[in-house]
C-alpha cells in the first residue's frame, strides 16, 4: 500500500516542507521502498506585514496539498528560542493547522528530540547528523538543501518510522 507523507518545518520567514512517498506502512518489510517526491520551502520577505506573509503561507499550503495529496501530515513541534520569534512560529503553526483542518487530513506532531532519536538514534543529534541521516534514508547524493526542507524530510520519516 502506497502512502504519502508530507513533513513540515513550521516557520513565519521558512516553512520547510518534505513529501515521501512509501511502498507500504510498515518499514520493516522485505522490499518496501521510501521515495523522495518533493522538498523545498515556503519563504516570506522579511519586511512584509505579518497578515501577508501568513496568507502566503495560507495559500501555498493548499497548493502543496493539492499537488502531493498526503495521506498524513507531521509537523515539528514547536521549540521556544526567543519570546517573540516564538510567537510569530506559533502564528505560522496556526495557520497550518487551519489549512490542515479545512482538508481533514491527520497530522502527527513530534519534538526535535524525537526526531533526532528516529533518524540516528541519538535524541541530542547535531544538525549534520540528522541531515546526514536523511540523505542516507533517503539514498540521496548529498545533504538536501536548504536546511528547512531537510528538516522537513526528517519530520516526515520520523512519521514513516514510527507507523
Amino acid at each position: 500500500m502506497v502512502k504519502r507523507i508530507l513533513g513540515l518545518d513550521p516557520g513565519l520567514a521558512i516553512l520547510g516542507f518534505g513529501a515521501i512517498e512509501c511502498d507500504s506502512i510498515i518499514n520493516e518489510e522485505p522490499g518496501s521502498k521510501i521515495s523522495i517526491l518533493d522538498f523545498g520551502i515556503i519563504q516570506t520577505p522579511a519586511h512584509t506585514e505579518t497578515g501577508a506573509r501568513l496568507c502566503t503561507i495560507y495559500e501555498d499550503l493548499h497548493s502543496l496539498l493539492d499537488q502531493w495529496l498526503p495521506d498524513l501530515v507531521a509537523i515539528e513541534k514547536l521549540f521556544f528560542y526567543r519570546m517573540g520569534n516564538t510567537i510569530l512560529v506559533a502564528q505560522a503553526r496556526g495557520v497550518v493547522m487551519l489549512v490542515l483542518a479545512q482538508y481533514k487530513l491527520p497530522f502527527v506532531e513530534f519534538t526535535p528530540a524525537q526526531i533526532k532519536q528516529a533518524l540516528t538514534g541519538y535524541g541530542n543529534a547535531d544538525k549534520y547528523e540528522v541531515q546526514a541521516a536523511v540523505a542516507r534514508e533517503l539514498n540521496l547524493e548529498k545533504i538536501p538543501k536548504p536546511d528547512d526542507a531537510a528538516d522537513a524530510l526528517a519530520v516526515a520519516l520520523t512519521a514513516w518510522f514510527q507507523r
